[in-house]
């Protein structure tokens, strides 16, 4: 800025100047003189005199001088202010270092005048007086912390005017802020002359033998030291005690002598000393250090720092009869300055398992701040500086982004944790120094010295710098998700305490099994003191983190990376012998869904689950952090369905688990050799979720409940009171007293009470048990809340549950015991209603916790209506739903509404007992003579697989499309469960479930336990029974799958071994039987359309009439029915694809010629007359290939024993109906004989293998 000319302000007869210089000598008076001292004349006089000296031969007119008080009120950015500086000069100043910080504001420029006491006395937050070294600005209005890049002793107590200086306010509510001093002050009043007396002095050499010679250290009481400051420590705080260590290194030899520095008024000395200087230290004594008997010069109360000058010392020698000593290194580390060289050789990092660290010196700017509480700031966008293992006490002063500062004997750690690659280490011997403030506009984040959980932990555990870093990402992760609960105090060191009890309950056991519980603590004098040095920050090992925490959204970008990589539509086939016959259909739907489960030691290092469990409005629970939410299942290890609505809201730890990873893929193929190809998929999408045990989840934190969550029911008396009543937390309320606020609604029928409990009430509540849930899926419902008219439906996302009131509605407060009423279990009342709960919006979140047969307590807030749940019912139910109530009244669940569970009583065991649905094994569904419709039932999953859907030949309409918004799989799949009732099980029931309710379903997983609720039960029309999954049904999740299933995983029922006369008509087992293969009875070889399934001639083009098949690719298909007996009954099986293959015993190569031969002619089939089996077909006899086939099926090398697993076949061919009765032409001695017989099963071949 540029001040005023000569003239402009100096005239006495100018009114503005007289004016200023009366309100400035007014301000001196108020503000700066202080009682008891100079007199305020004196004091304007002196202020006067240096204020013309900074800028000029004039008054700075266009400056105002400001106070404390108001520099702390009024200024809420960071300021800065340079009386002395021209408009040129501060833009100079401001443009240097202009590439090292992008992005960032300089200091805005302010014309004020900051003048004031220097003193090292502060306040305290009870107000009391502290003095710990740091450096305050005081005038009469307050008190404000300084830190300066230089400092003389003499000003101390001094009236001083900072002519550059700058304002730093606290990041945060905190009101205070700190100053930091640009330039020297000016001493408006002038100090005493200082007189030097010529003083006797040792030197460090002479002074080391005191140190070690006992009788001469008690002949001498206080003597002087003179000599080379080396190093310095920090400032300590230990045991209520503050303390620094400083070294005198000799200007001739290597020898120091270490001085302890404990007197609280001397503190303030660590501000004045540089290292590099020379001084000289007064009335020092000889003292013995009680925890490492280490002796050390330390300051009495009348010693003093004064600068050393030659000719105002007289070195002093020791008496010639002391024995000579070694001398002491003045520093046994070899320092180094800091260069490009920061790699490690290859051979030495891949070998060296303990490395040391560097000790080196380093001058560089703060770039960023990782992490002021954990004592981490990035240094030229390429170090970690670490002052953890230092005491901050000034709080952090001045350590902003765009701080020049100087490290002496730092530690260089290499590559500690894979995030940190270079990290320079502070430990008690290292000197940090601020080299020039930063002239970027950042606030400043203080450091919180005690309550620290970073060092409260390092000082602990004596933690090595890796296990450090590795512990403050860990909480970092932990303080993104702990703020979910703490709003107004985000950070851990707030002035609330819970969060660093949930950070210890949390990090602690991990760290308890990382370092040895008798591990040897921090010593700070042989840290400090030693010849040798020895600091946690000396040697260090790579670390390999036990485990990490990453943000939902880093785990997302991850599993989508892995999910993608591991996929290889080959391998997702392997499974399939018979993938070179599939169609484009079969071949594309195989690859739509498939999926992938990884657990925590699938992850390096080890992957914890660390969020927030809520219930989402799209039905399912999640986990939250701030990022993003990870869907999860929760199982109990005893089968029981997860209903605890206590654990919303809490904050929960998983360290073993399931993560699902479910890919659907919308793909076109035209045959499996594109499977390499990625230009087939036309659509990638998808789905991760987590499954684990509620006995495998760790409660860090459980937030204030509300409401009453798990209630328990006590018996009624005959004189009608409560034998065991309810209780929960009791919370203060303003009448003092905890009153029973619960009413029944005949207490509390009078207007007066009524009208004055719904001012004390806060929410209303009713108990009910559940009989059937339906599932998720989109209905129709009228909208008439939403001012449609009562013929416009729309499809919206909903559930619907059928319950049993089991008690009145009561009112409910917060506070007091409170009591839960329920109706006698004999009582038909409206107490025990029936009501169809409708669920939609936002209560949709209870769909995962509701399930039928349990207890809940529905909760409507603030309201204090006993008659809430009348007035929000309806007289009309849905007619899909109107033939289970008994009542036509239904319920839409507001959502506002809160669920709790109830853990059901044994006094109520006799009341529920007849409204438990019946649960049928699935061997009695698979007996013919069941006639239920709906049924339920549970069992393991064996085999999931894709197929065509029933809709799929029907046209979709309209509605249907809105209904399958936001699937993951095209309209017209259907996913069949094969479900098993135990593992090994030979029974095998099959379960089709449409692709509008897959995405609300979860864990559909081969291995995993399912519990079916009303499935429709069908019979096909070859008397198979499967079901399917009905808009009235609902599925819940027992266990999850185990970690070793795939996608490529098949059928893992038992075999029954035996004779073919033993396979019953309608088992549905698996056989194994080793027999003899009596002839091939027919064979068939076609080429297919890949895309229609049409016949393919010879012009390898697709023969269909009609619109014409842009198809070129074939797909082979073979079939056989062959004879087999096995001395006990002769049977026929059907066979196909690679089947054939190994029936006819043709190797893949022979078996590749023999398909290549079949396509030139399109087709072949071949059926040979044996005995009984009726006419037969023959084959042009000049065709080779028909020849050799036909001739290979009568032969020796296919007519052998062979080991075949096969099960009945339901569909048996044309013709040919299982128990119909059939003619068979016998011959005996040149005589026909014809005959009726029963058809016999026929058999589906699953596997042949040869007879060993």
């Amino acid at each position: 800025m540029d001040l005023l000319p000569a003239g402009a302000a100096g005239s006495v007869s100018d009114p503005f100047s007289d004016q200023w210089q009366r309100e400035a000598r007014d301000f001196a008076r108020r503000v700066l003189c202080r009682a008891g001292g100079s007199d305020e004349d004196a004091a304007w006089q002196g202020l006067k005199r240096v204020l013309s000296q900074c800028s000029g031969e004039d008054l700075p007119l266009g400056y105002s001088l400001i106070s404390i008080s108001d520099l702390q009120s009024q200024q809420h950015l960071p300021c800065c202010s340079h009386l002395t500086w021209s408009s040129d000069e501060f833009r100079q100043w401001a443009s240097q270092h202009e590439g090292v910080l992008l992005n960032q504001n300089i200091l805005q420029e302010t014309r004020l005048i900051l003048c004031g006491y220097l003193t090292d006395e502060g306040l305290g937050e009870e107000k009391e007086k502290l003095v710990n070294g740091s450096l305050y600005v005081q005038d009469n209005t307050g008190i404000l912390p300084c830190e300066l890049l230089c400092f003389k002793l003499e000003w101390l107590g001094c009236l001083l005017l900072f002519p550059s200086w700058s304002y730093i306010p606290h990041a945060g509510k905190r009101p205070a802020g700190y100053v930091e001093i640009l330039a020297d002050p000016v001493q408006v009043m002038p100090g005493p002359e200082k007189i030097f007396d010529i003083l006797p002095v040792f030197y460090p050499g002479q002074a080391t033998q005191l140190l070690r010679v006992r009788a001469q250290c008690k002949k001498t009481t206080k003597l002087n030291v003179a000599g080379e400051l080396c190093r310095l420590s920090t400032v300590l705080y230990i045991h209520s005690k503050t303390f620094f260590f400083l070294f005198l290194k000799c200007f001739s030899s290597p020898s120091c002598v270490p001085v302890l520095v404990q007197k609280t008024p001397q503190l303030v000395w660590h501000h004045a000393l540089q290292l590099g200087h020379k001084y000289v230290l007064t009335a020092l004594r000889v003292s013995c250090l009680k925890a490492s008997g280490r002796r050390v010069f330390t300051t009495s109360s009348s010693s003093r720092l004064l600068p050393y000058h030659l000719e105002q010392v007289m070195e002093q020698l020791l008496d010639s009869t002391s024995e000579p000593n070694p001398v002491v290194p003045a520093s046994s580390v070899d320092c180094m300055e800091l260069n490009s060289s920061l790699e490690l050789p290859e051979e030495e990092e891949r070998q060296v398992t303990v490395r040391k660290s560097k000790v080196v010196s380093y001058i560089g700017t703060i770039t960023q701040v990782l992490n002021t509480h954990a004592g981490l700031y990035e240094l030229d966008k390429k170090f970690t500086l670490c002052l953890g293992y230092q005491q901050l006490l000034n709080s952090g002063r001045g350590l902003r982004p765009g701080t020049r500062v100087e490290l002496q004997d730092v530690h260089l750690i290499q590559k500690p944790l894979a995030i940190f690659p270079f990290v320079l280490g502070a430990c008690l011997r290292s000197a940090v120094v601020i080299k020039s403030f930063s002239r970027h506009s950042t606030l400043h984040q203080p450091i919180a010295s005690f309550g620290n959980i970073y060092v409260q932990l390092l000082l602990r555990y004596n933690l090595n710098l890796p296990l450090y870093l590795w512990m403050v990402s860990v909480l970092e992760t932990f303080e993104l998700r702990f703020c979910r609960f703490s709003q107004c105090h985000p950070s851990l060191f707030s002035s609330q305490h819970q969060a660093l009890e949930k950070a210890e309950k949390f990090i602690v056991p991990i760290l308890n099994s990382l370092v040895p519980p008798r591990k040897q603590a921090r010593d700070i004098h042989q840290e400090i003191l030693a010849e040798k040095h020895r600091c946690p920050l000396e040697q260090y090992q790579i670390l390999e983190p036990p485990c990490q925490i990453p943000s939902f959204s880093l785990l997302y970008s991850e599993l989508e990376k892995r999910c993608w990589e591991s996929f290889d539509p080959l391998q997702q086939l392997s499974s399939t012998s018979d993938i070179h016959n599939l169609g484009v259909q079969e071949l594309n739907r195989s690859l739509a869904w498939s999926y992938c489960i990884l657990s925590a030691e699938n992850f390096q290092p080890r992957l914890v689950l660390l969020g927030v469990l809520e219930c989402s409005s799209s039905g399912c629970l999640q986990l939250q952090d701030a990022s993003k939410t990870l869907p999860c299942v929760i199982f109990h290890r005893d089968g029981r369905l997860f209903a605890d609505t206590s654990l919303i809201g809490c904050l929960l730890e998983i360290e073993i688990f399931q993560l699902v990873m479910e890919r659907f893929l919308q793909s076109e193929f035209p045959s499996w050799q594109q499977l390499v190809t990625q230009k087939h998929v036309k659509e990638k999408k998808t789905r991760f979720y987590a499954q684990f045990y509620f006995e495998d989840v760790k409660i860090l934190h459980a937030p204030e409940k509300r409401f009453p969550t798990s209630p328990t029911i006590g018996k009624e008396t005959s004189s009608g009171i409560r034998s065991n009543c309810i209780s929960v937390p009791e919370l203060k309320c303003s009448g003092g007293k905890g009153s029973n606020l619960r009413k029944t609604r005949s207490d509390t029928n009078s207007p007066e009470c009524s009208k004055g409990r719904a001012e004390e009430a806060s929410f209303v509540s009713r108990l009910f048990w559940v009989s059937h849930k339906e599932g998720l899926m989109r209905r129709n419902y009228q909208q008439i809340s939403e001012g449609k008219d009562k013929d416009g439906q729309a499809t919206q996302l909903c559930f619907q549950a059928l319950v049993q009131w089991m008690g009145k509605a009561e009112l409910g407060e917060i506070g007091g015991q409170e009591e839960l009423k329920i109706s006698a279990p004999g009582e038909t009342s409206e107490a025990q209603q029936k009501v169809l709960l409708l669920f939609l919006g936002k209560s949709l979140r209870w769909f995962p916790l509701l399930h039928p047969l349990q207890l809940y307590h529905l909760i409507i807030p603030l309201c204090s209506d006993l008659d809430v749940f009348d007035r929000l019912c309806f007289s009309q139910a849905p007619e899909n739903f109107s033939k289970m109530l008994s009542s036509s009244m239904f319920l839409p669940v507001p959502d506002s509404g809160h669920l709790h569970h109830v853990n059901q009583p044994s006094q109520l065991a006799s009341t529920t007992a007849g409204m438990e649905q019946e649960l049928f094994s699935i061997a009695e569904v698979l007996s013919p003579s069941f006639t239920r419709s709906l049924v339920s039932f549970s069992g393991e999953i064996v085999e999931r697989t894709m197929c065509e859907s029933v809709i799929g030949k029907k046209q979709i309409t309209d509605c249907s499309v809105q209904l399958l918004k936001g699937n993951f799989l095209p309209w017209d799949y259907t996913v069949k469960l094969s479900i098993s009732p135990t593992p090994g099980s030979s029974f095998m029931l099959d379960v089709y479930v449409e692709a509008t309710f897959l995405p609300y379903l979860w864990g559909l997983l081969p291995g995993a336990r399912i519990l079916f609720k009303n499935v429709q039960r069908k019979i096909s029309r070859f008397r198979n029974v499967y079901c399917t999954y009905v808009a009235s049904s609902c599925m819940h999740m027992l266990t999850p799958a185990p970690l070793h299933t795939s996608d490529t995983a098949g059928a893992a029922s038992s075999l029954s071994v035996g004779y073919l006369c033993n396979v019953p008509l309608q088992s549905p087992n698996l056989f194994q039987v080793t027999c003899h293969l009596t002839c091939v009875l027919s064979l068939s070889l076609h080429w297919i359309c890949s895309l229609c399934k049409e016949t393919i001639l010879k012009e390898e083009s697709c023969n269909q009439c009609g619109p014409s098949c842009l198809s070129h690719i074939g797909v082979s298909k073979a079939s056989a029915r062959i004879l087999v007996e096995d001395g006990t009954c002769e049977l026929v099986a059907s066979c196909k694809n690679q089947q054939v293959r190994e029936v006819l015993g043709l190797s893949p190569e022979e078996w590749d010629v023999v398909q290549k031969q079949a396509r030139s002619k399109g087709g072949i089939y071949i059926s040979h007359k044996e005995a009984g089996t009726g006419p037969g077909t023959t084959d042009k006899p000049e065709d080779l290939l028909t020849w050799y086939l036909r001739s290979l099926c009568r032969s020796p090398l296919v007519c052998r024993s062979i080991t075949m697993t096969f099960k009945l076949d339901r569909k048996p061919p044309k013709g040919h109906a299982t128990g119909s009765r059939q003619l068979r032409r016998f011959v005996s001695n040149d005589t026909e004989f014809l005959s009726k017989y029963s058809s016999l099963p026929n058999l589906l071949c699953l596997n042949i293998q040869e007879a060993t």
